[in-house]
């Protein structure tokens, strides 16, 4: 099986670019083969062994398997990430949120120069790791509910050379005892959450590769309670966070004006921010 073959059995499920997309991806980490090596006809010349691999793959893609958890790899803010089943896959909307970030703690001292930061729900460890490597100084901690998450996110950290603490933590066990979480670390100056925000009734619009193999736990909500992980959150931030700290979240774009508001009510001041598609998904409030 060649490249084009490859691409050409994927449009029967993915549209031609994207095919073209992910067939590029499969050839270049799994073989290391690049666009170029491709168009003089390397892809021809591997071993009948790295042949059935790729009719293997091929067939997992057609599945609607995600290329990043055949493939064991997905990238973020241009680092390589290890993900497998178990674990949400890193969006490009997370590493807008993670730019936005950066850029204004690397221009502003108040997020800066050795400050606590604190990523609640941290799944691969892209937002926490990204973070403590680009952010000089900072101190990070990440917590996570899944004992699968946490083992991937420390092994992450140790391959990309991120020193980041990770704890396992349920934030909705929290609400009730501040004082639990304030004995897990607090004072932070700076708290970052991508929590799950994705209500029961919008799963029948989403692809099969997202429905049928990523994590249920890290992407929906009960639709009659769609701030499930906000309110605790936005709670813990209020008292935990320093004056003048700033608590970053990524959210659904439905329930935005709804968790700004919250927040203008617990007292922080509130900013939105713009996604790269245009929708409204970040919101930075300082305390």
């Amino acid at each position: 099986m060649t490249y084009n073959d490859m691409w050409r059995q994927l449009t029967q499920v993915y549209d031609k670019g994207e095919a073209q997309a992910i067939a590029r991806m499969v050839y270049e980490i799994r073989f290391g083969l690049t666009l170029s090596d491709i168009y003089i006809g390397k892809d021809t010349q591997l071993s009948l062994d790295c042949q059935k691999e790729v009719e293997e793959i091929t067939k997992r893609l057609i599945e609607h398997e995600p290329v990043q958890y055949v493939l064991g790899v997905a990238d973020f803010c241009g680092r390589q990430y290890h993900v497998e089943p178990g674990i949400l896959i890193p969006r490009p909307e997370t590493e807008h949120l993670c730019r936005l970030i950066t850029e204004r703690a690397n221009s502003q001292k108040p997020i800066a120069n050795g400050q606590k930061v604190l990523d609640i729900g941290t799944g691969s460890g892209c937002i926490a790791i990204t973070l403590a490597l680009d952010i000089p100084g900072a101190q990070v901690t990440a917590w996570d509910i899944s004992p699968i998450a946490l083992r991937v996110a420390k092994g992450n950290a140790q391959r990309l050379g991120a020193d980041v603490t990770f704890q396992e933590v349920d934030v909705l066990t929290a609400p009730g005892s501040p004082s639990l979480w304030r004995g897990m670390g607090g004072g932070w100056d700076l708290i970052v959450s991508n929590p799950p925000y994705i209500c029961d009734s919008e799963a029948e619009q989403m692809e099969a590769n997202v429905l049928d193999y990523e994590p249920e736990i890290a992407l929906f909500v009960p639709d009659d309670d769609p701030l499930q992980f906000y309110v605790p959150i936005m709670n813990y931030a209020q008292s935990a966070l320093h004056p003048g700290g700033q608590l970053w979240l990524e959210t659904n774009p439905l329930y935005e004006e709804i968790i700004e508001e919250r927040l203008l009510e617990l007292g922080f001041n509130v900013t939105a921010h713009d996604d790269q598609f245009g929708k409204t998904r970040f919101i930075q409030a300082i305390r």
